[in-house]
């Protein structure tokens, strides 16, 4: 595990995100496209996490993005942040969620 600055990580805005939508994305087996709500404003996410979660497991979630990162086109879909999720050592992915519904989207997480 390489190492980074202070300053390097601090340049990273996570933030609390609900997600509202999710679909799969045609022609491909492992993404979905997921609208979330950081606070008032809506994004589309390309994640994938199709072959761990079906779409309707993942409504309602509060979740923890990277609100911002340049944005990126995957399969036709411009993908604005990127959902956090954990992965083990046989590949297992498992989304990193909120226990609290009191945080509201949109909160800063430090």
């Amino acid at each position: 595990m390489e190492n980074i600055s202070f300053n390097d990580f601090s340049k990273v805005e996570l933030r609390v995100a609900k997600i509202i939508a999710c679909e799969p994305v045609e022609g491909s087996g492992k993404l979905y496209k997921v609208k979330i709500r950081i606070g008032s404003e809506e994004r589309t996410l390309a994640s994938g996490l199709a072959k761990y979660y079906a779409p309707d497991e993942l409504l309602g979630k509060k979740i923890i993005v990277v609100a911002n990162l340049e944005p990126k086109v995957l399969k036709g879909i411009e993908s604005r942040g990127m959902l956090l999720a954990a992965e083990d050592d046989e590949g297992k992915l498992a989304l990193v969620t909120l226990d609290n519904d009191e945080v509201k989207d949109g909160a800063a997480v430090h």
